[in-house]
């Protein structure tokens, strides 16, 4: 089958044959003359099969005819991520070259007057995140009885961030009678039951089952230890790679997409990152730079698992097993596309063991282990150690920096001679200057030796002083029962007290 027996205008066949394609994938064959119909479509389909163009085409040939006005858009579509929105903009100036629409991004990060100048001078297409679309219609910026064509992509992902309430609240904003399009490479039983109360008779398309991997993709399990070991490990994946061109790390955390990106980098490889903390001209930024080649190896959180078209990715390596098992296929969806081949390593500790189960068991296939199981493994302690963690230098203030005091060294060697003489003959045995005694400044005693000749005339609470650091932390010497308060009474108890005479009356 060609494009040109799907029913598409003269412009957007154009459009597609100036972009080098011919034959379209199993979900645009399916999805587009549906669409083109005014049917709600519910599309499933494998990661880097072309989903994207699947709603994109059918509507640029819905939009050929009449024009949007000021703050009312004709067209609606909502994505997960700032990233994954702005690859839909890309995608629409590319298919859209011979059609005069203005089309708006709506995302994070980005000036809200400049967006606001596109909003009025009116927007044919509008894409957007949830966050900042709600932000403009409650600001009065934006009118959203107009809309067309909703299209929601990464539908289980925006149920995965929390999005739910919002999409609801949008879905009550825009028209009844318009055209809803969800799309999605995993469709959990919750967006099934989510898919019922906004769409309308849908035709589901899928062309592979639920949650596939493509078997272009080359799949293997990595054993490793934890903390410096892991990221000992992935250096070594990385070096030792056939073929690889560039690769795409992911972690779970965002904190540990800086210390493996601040590892790799120490280590000498060209790496950028890529995470939700970084403002959007960064990501944006470094997005660039991995896809224009001037980085190899891109380091990121699931923000980049979900839907980026990155062509020729070769190798994907999960620095982390995911926590979700969806995610697993997103992530390894970013290598193999359109037919090429694709290489995923997962590095799994012994604590990963049930979610390597949940994928396998999602994706109906058992995934192959490269190299030693965890049985075969070396001891932690024989296993070359990151060296860009700071244990090689000794801790401030451990006791490796600290010199050993006299009666601890004496106790060590073996010395028969008991502490109390050692402390008497070498009382500073750590090279510290005498403290002067209280009462004559210019002594050469230590304190503790004077403490008795002084104790008649000092202070109740400098008689006291040296006893009680002596017990501090430890029981005291003598065992008998303390009375009352023992030897010790407060001041303020031996005060006179005295009593005022009262008068009598006579």
């Amino acid at each position: 089958m060609q494009f040109s027996e799907l029913g598409l205008s003269e412009k957007v066949l154009r459009a597609v044959e100036t972009s080098g394609y011919t034959t379209p994938t199993p979900i645009q064959a399916q999805a587009i003359p549906c669409v083109l119909a005014g049917r709600d479509v519910l599309g499933i389909a494998q990661t880097g099969t072309g989903k994207t163009a699947a709603f994109t085409l059918p509507m640029l040939c819905r939009l050929e005819q009449g024009r949007a006005r000021a703050r009312v858009p004709r067209t609606l579509i909502l994505e997960p991520t700032r990233e994954l929105a702005a690859q839909v903009e890309e995608s629409f100036n590319k298919y859209g070259s011979q059609h005069k629409l203005n089309v708006a991004l709506l995302i994070g990060g980005v000036s809200f007057a400049d967006q606001e100048v596109k909003i009025m001078r009116g927007a044919d297409v509008l894409i957007a995140t949830p966050g900042r679309l709600l932000d403009f219609f409650e600001r009065g910026k934006l009118l959203l009885s107009g809309i067309e064509i909703l299209v929601i992509d990464e539908a289980d992902r925006m149920l995965d961030m929390g999005f739910i309430p919002d999409i609801e609240k949008i879905c009550k904003l825009v028209p009844f009678t318009r055209q809803t399009l969800f799309f999605s490479a995993t469709m959990p039983p919750e967006i099934t039951r989510l898919t019922e109360q906004f769409l309308h008779n849908p035709t589901r398309i899928e062309v592979a089952r639920a949650a596939t991997t493509a078997s272009t993709i080359t799949q293997q399990l990595v054993a490793s230890h934890g903390g410096g070991d892991k990221r000992e490990t992935l250096r070594r994946l990385l070096r030792a790679a056939e073929g690889l061109k560039n690769a795409i790390v992911f972690c779970n955390r965002k904190r540990d997409v800086a210390i493996v990106y601040k590892s790799l980098e120490k280590h000498g490889f060209p790496v950028g990152a890529l995470h939700g903390d970084m403002d959007q001209s960064a990501r944006m930024a470094s997005l660039d730079a991995f896809k224009n080649g001037a980085v190899d190896i891109l380091v990121c959180s699931d923000v980049a698992a979900r839907g980026l078209d990155i062509p020729d990715v070769s190798h994907v390596f999960n620095f982390d097993v995911p926590t979700h098992s969806e995610d697993y296929v997103h992530r390894i969806g970013r290598t193999g596309r359109a037919g090429r081949t694709g290489h995923a390593y997962t590095i799994v500790t012994e604590d990963d063991s049930k979610y390597v189960a949940q994928i396998q068991d999602l994706i109906k296939q058992q995934i192959e282990w490269a190299g030693p199981r965890f049985g075969e493994l070396a001891p932690a302690e024989h296993i070359g150690r990151d060296r860009d963690r700071a244990s090689e230098r000794p801790r401030r203030g451990s006791r490796g920096d600290r010199p050993e005091r006299g009666p601890r060294r004496e106790r060590a060697r073996g010395g028969e001679e008991p502490a109390r003489q050692a402390r008497q003959d070498a009382p500073h045995a750590n090279n510290e200057a005498p403290r002067a005694r209280l009462d004559s400044p210019n002594s050469d005693e230590p304190r503790a030796r004077n403490a008795p000749a002084r104790a008649k005339d000092a202070p109740a609470r400098v008689r006291d002083e040296a006893p009680r650091r002596k017990s501090a932390g430890r029981q005291a010497d003598d065992d008998a029962p303390v009375i009352g308060m023992g030897d010790h009474v407060p001041s303020f108890l031996l005060r006179p007290v005295r009593i005022k005479s009262v008068k009598t009356a006579e």
